[in-house]
């Protein structure tokens, strides 16, 4: 049976316990260094106390060291790994294959999205280093997910919710270029959602101050039941610097869609343990959003920029007007309440923001004054009803639990079996003291052992062997939650990883490989070797040799964007190439190849 991971970022142990609470059955969260997102990264003692949290509820923890190193972080990196791994750590997320040539332990490897995992000979070889899982690139489509599933042994992985990188992850270099801040060194200054001019070969101004490579969000939600069907097994979400309320939300989203998948489906169950309750109605479009698109999941394209900003805009809810002595008019769909936040495109094409003081009938009160001469659409950003619901209890998670309750030498005997198998046996040595009223005394005893209240576990079945003895509601009290303690402790220890080795199988495979390998250290450089390798270049990263380069390769293209697609139309007022040109007067050359539908960005 095929077991389908739900998989959610955790920035923090706080958030990370959340996403467990609202149904995650993994997270993936940042190593104290090493990891892609550098402003999110956890101690080991907050990750073990994680590790522990997320075994009790049978969920996964892998830890991001995904990363390019340098040959002066190796060392550190291996003892940083030692590390994950004797905290029980299930897996790491790596992008720097030069760890396979370090003495680790037989720890889980999962190849990163950076490692750039975009085809099936891409994946092949991940599989041939050892890699016990492949993160796919965001930009594949469900047929080539059933080519690499149908083709390979390997775990899949894709995300399905999310911002999204313009480019293919592991291929930019923009930002290293033009700030110093290296993506694939956990850096990224988010040049790609900057404002540029889009100039034509004659130097004519096409679009001026737009952010041209700013991509809409990522939403799979429809494609869950064909992303499984085309054998994936992890669904992940995109998102460890979001807020809490974005994991809860988007967690208990895809939970209750998941639940509702897998509950008919007698060949696929949930990775993790347990019910979740979900105790509000969650919805996508109320946190973190920049406007959704499926990102060619089906293969077809559709236009996902959104040129006049890279911020939330949240959901269009009708549209706002105001008259010529400055009062401000919302006509829409939606109940607006006094606090929430609303946005929308000016004269200028920008996006301008304000707070709600007061509604009164169709009339807004905003905190300042607005650049509204002429109706406009107007956007929610922040719900203050539903950030209220967030604020309150939103979900429970709860195992089920079977009691056996019987008569002992000295005592009695409470036998606990969770869901999973999982028996603990605790004892309590005291005198049989015939009840006085044994039916009393036998609801009384069942009442005091079914109460599970703030613990992880729900009763399932109660089975009492023993007479109606007289006992103490303290002494079961007790009894209950020691045996309650034991069966927590041991399943932490049931779901410890357990040791897996590398499978590592070089063999020749590549006559060279050039600086989109992104091999900046020695190690790095002998797996290539091992498969190989002759003609070896390092990466930009290393080299910082950028002149000439490709510094993006993009499965969105400006030209489908703009209507003049050479597979669409041909437009003669444009005359190409075309470049972009950003707040410091850097030009960058795009070059369009049209039979494999890729743009890239050149130096």
């Amino acid at each position: 049976m095929n077991k389908i991971e739900l998989l959610v970022p955790a920035k923090n142990l706080a958030y990370g316990q959340t996403a467990i609470n609202h149904g995650a059955d993994a997270l993936y969260i940042g190593a104290p260094m090493y990891g892609a997102r550098q402003a999110a990264g956890n101690s080991l003692q907050d990750l073990e106390q994680l590790i522990r949290y997320a075994h009790l509820y049978g969920s996964k923890v892998y830890v991001t060291v995904n990363t390019l190193l340098y040959d002066d972080e190796l060392e550190d990196v291996r003892q940083l790994i030692h590390r994950l791994y004797d905290i029980g750590t299930d897996a790491l997320i790596i992008q720097d294959l030069g760890i396979l040539k370090m003495d680790i332990p037989p720890i889980r490897l999962h190849a990163s999205t950076q490692c750039h995992n975009n085809s099936l000979e891409r994946v092949q070889f991940m599989q041939k280093l050892g890699m016990k899982r492949a993160i796919l690139a965001r930009e594949m489509d469900l047929e080539t997910m059933r080519l690499i599933h149908d083709n390979c042994s390997i775990e899949l992985e894709t995300f399905i919710h999310g911002a999204l990188c313009v480019c293919y992850s592991g291929q930019c270099y923009m930002s290293r270029m033009t700030t110093g801040r290296s993506g694939n060194r956990g850096e990224c200054a988010q040049v790609c959602r900057t404002s540029f001019d889009l100039l034509d070969g004659r130097g004519r101004t096409l679009m001026q101050n737009k952010h041209l490579l700013s991509l809409r969000d990522m939403n799979r939600s429809k494609y869950v039941r064909d992303i499984i069907n085309a054998g994936v097994v992890s669904l992940k979400v995109e998102g460890r610097l979001k807020d809490e309320n974005y994991v809860k939300n988007i967690t208990s989203y895809y939970r209750q869609i998941l639940d509702g998948i897998l509950e008919g489906d007698a060949d696929c169950r949930k990775s993790g343990s347990g019910k979740t309750t979900i105790f509000f109605n969650p919805d996508p479009t109320k946190t973190f959003t920049r406007g959704f698109t499926s990102y060619y999941i089906d293969g077809n394209r559709e236009k996902i920029a959104s040129f006049e900003t890279p911020k939330a805009m949240g959901r269009r809810i009708g549209s706002l007007r105001q008259d010529r002595s400055g009062r401000v008019f919302y006509d829409g769909w939606e109940t607006i309440a006094n606090g929430d936040g609303l946005c929308f495109v000016n004269d200028e094409g920008t996006l301008e923001g304000f707070s709600v003081n007061r509604v009164e009938g169709d009339r807004l009160f905003p905190h300042k004054p607005l650049s509204v001469f002429r109706q406009v659409d107007v956007f929610r950003n922040v719900d203050r009803m539903f950030e209220k619901a967030l604020a309150d209890k939103t979900a429970e998670r709860k195992i089920s639990v079977d009691m056996i309750f019987k008569e002992s030498e000295n005592g009695f005997i409470l036998h606990l079996r969770d869901e999973d198998g999982c028996e603990v046996d605790c004892g309590l040595e005291t005198p049989k003291i015939d009840a006085k009223n044994p039916e009393m005394a036998d609801r009384q005893l069942r009442t005091s052992l079914a109460k599970l209240g703030n613990t992880p576990f729900e009763l399932r079945k109660l089975i009492v062997e023993s007479l109606p003895y007289f006992l103490q509601a303290s002494v079961v009290n007790k009894l209950r939650s020691d045996a309650v303690e034991l069966l927590q402790q041991a399943r932490v220890e049931h779901f410890r990883p357990q040791d897996s080795p590398l499978d590592y199988q070089p063999e020749p495979l590549f006559d060279a490989a050039d600086y989109k390998r992104n091999i900046t250290n020695e190690l790095h450089r002998a797996v290539y070797e091992d498969f190989g390798t002759g003609e070896i270049e390092y990466g930009l990263d290393k080299t910082l040799d950028f002149k000439d380069k490709e510094l993006m390769a993009c499965k969105y293209c400006l030209r489908y964007e703009l209507g003049i697609c050479s597979k669409q139309k041909k437009n003669p007022e444009v005359h190409f190439p075309l470049y972009l040109k950003d707040a410091n007067n850097n030009r960058f050359r795009l070059e369009f190849d049209c039979k494999n539908c890729v743009m890239k960005v050149m130096m």
